[in-house]
């Protein structure tokens, strides 16, 4: 195992009582911010007792490239789809991505969902672009219903039209709203609707109170953890590379802003992961 500080990376946090799931990540993203490689970075987080992950896709390079590791790693779970940024920025390529992702989410059980899709109005301004991303969302959720695949939301700034846009769809059998932004009440209304909630490392900023209290409303079986990594990394890791292995941070102060016994806190997420993403590990 390499040493973390040589390479300028948040060291390791003390391991947690019971194995537990990242249930955001980007592998890919992170061996180019970090230098660490897939293996690497699986073995860093067993080491601390998160012994699986869940590759998100963004495109259908990227995409292919998850299939391709969880098909041999039964430590990952992949999910295919195209971001809701790059729908906007390269509509000429979208047939043939998404005809692509189509093929890869048949590829086996080692792909659970259809997932990063959503809509971004923070990168996306324009109404044309964000025309097509809600174009896109909704043949992203037809393709996860016609599967019986979970469908995995990116939702920034755009919590309305991502609520209109599910209400007025076929319904996946289950839906996780990834990195969750939302209030108290947004998460009230997506609880509701049956859907779990994936809480990020920026959940664990002081100044985000808004997240404290949406942390605080969602219903125990309905809650994740993740990382996003190599972004959205935790306290008192922020500012650095994230990794699957600082997914402790992150459930420690759940279980601390919960009053839960963190053993417990751990098998929970990791039975709340294992009901979201479908079929056994």
């Amino acid at each position: 195992m390499r040493d973390l500080d040589a390479l300028g990376l948040p060291p390791l946090p003390e391991p947690l009582p019971r194995p537990t799931v990242d249930a955001h990540t980007h592998l890919d993203a992170v061996e180019e911010r970090t230098g660490l490689s897939p293996k690497e970075s699986l073995d860093l987080a067993a080491a601390v007792g998160i012994g699986w992950v869940i590759q998100a896709g963004d495109t259908a390079a990227d995409s292919r490239w998850g299939e391709e590791l969880a098909r041999t790693n039964p430590r990952v779970i992949a999910c295919v789809a195209l971001h809701p940024n790059e729908v906007a920025r390269h509509p000429e390529k979208f047939d043939a991505d998404f005809a692509t992702i189509r093929e890869l989410a048949q590829a086996g059980d080692h792909v659970r969902a259809i997932g990063e899709t959503g809509l971004d109005y923070y990168r996306t301004k324009d109404a044309e672009g964000q025309a097509r991303q809600r174009d896109a969302f909704a043949r992203h959720i037809e393709l996860a219903c016609d599967l019986g695949l979970t469908l995995m939301i990116h939702d920034r700034d755009a919590h309305d039209d991502v609520l209109s846009i599910l209400d007025d769809s076929p319904r996946p059998d289950r839906v996780v709203m990834h990195a969750f932004s939302g209030d108290s009440d947004f998460a009230r209304d997506c609880a509701e609707r049956g859907y779990w909630l994936s809480f990020p490392g920026v959940t664990t900023y002081n100044a985000n109170h808004h997240l404290h209290r949406a942390l605080a409303v969602t219903p125990r079986e309905q809650l994740l953890v993740e990382t996003d990594a190599p972004y959205l990394t935790p306290v008192p890791a922020r500012g650095r590379p994230n990794g699957p292995y600082l997914t402790p941070h992150t459930v420690r102060f759940i279980a601390e802003r919960r009053g839960w016994d963190l053993e417990e806190t751990c098998v929970l997420l990791k039975k709340n992961a294992f009901a979201a993403y479908g079929g056994s590990w």
